[in-house]
């Protein structure tokens, strides 16, 4: 008696839930010519739910993706070269070191730069550097870096351009 009564309840459970397969189509829609049900441009993409396993391979529209200068990235990595790379994600344009000691200089430092433009200017490459003793670097040391990655970008620029 049991056994009838679960029977009976999962079977009305899945009948109640399948109702919902069989709702009405809204009146706002239209038929083209090949008796295929037109929905308004905004409700054709929310109604396409279907994923297939190509999906994992396209670009997720979430991702937050940068154009980035080739040749403001390839200086800022050659003129740090003296410190240890810990990430980097050309994605996003960020370069995140450890510390190192430039060569003949006694203080140890770390840098991360952050390229946020694909335009080879100023306003498109920020540098923010770290000493191991004391926190930031005085504004002077900054803008050294960044005029010597800027300075490297446009040589390689340069020599690419004669190629």
């Amino acid at each position: 008696m049991r056994g009838i009564k679960t029977f009976i309840l999962l079977s009305s459970m899945a009948l109640l839930s399948a109702c919902g397969a069989f709702r009405s189509i809204d009146t706002n829609t239209e038929v083209d010519e090949n008796n295929t049900i037109v929905l308004p441009g905004d409700a054709r993409e929310a109604n396409n739910d279907t994923t297939t396993i190509w999906d994992a391979f396209k670009p997720q529209k979430n991702e937050q993706r940068v154009l980035v200068n080739r040749y403001l990235w390839a200086a800022s990595l050659e003129v740090l070269n003296f410190l240890p790379v810990q990430s980097v994600d050309p994605f996003t344009g960020v370069i995140i070191t450890g510390y190192g000691t430039p060569p003949g200089g006694g203080r140890s430092y770390r840098a991360t730069v952050h390229i946020k433009d694909p335009a080879l200017e100023a306003r498109s490459l920020n540098v923010a550097l770290q000493s191991s003793g004391g926190g930031s670097v005085s504004a002077e040391t900054a803008r050294a870096v960044e005029d010597a990655i800027l300075s490297r970008a446009r040589q390689l620029r340069m020599a690419d351009k004669k190629i």
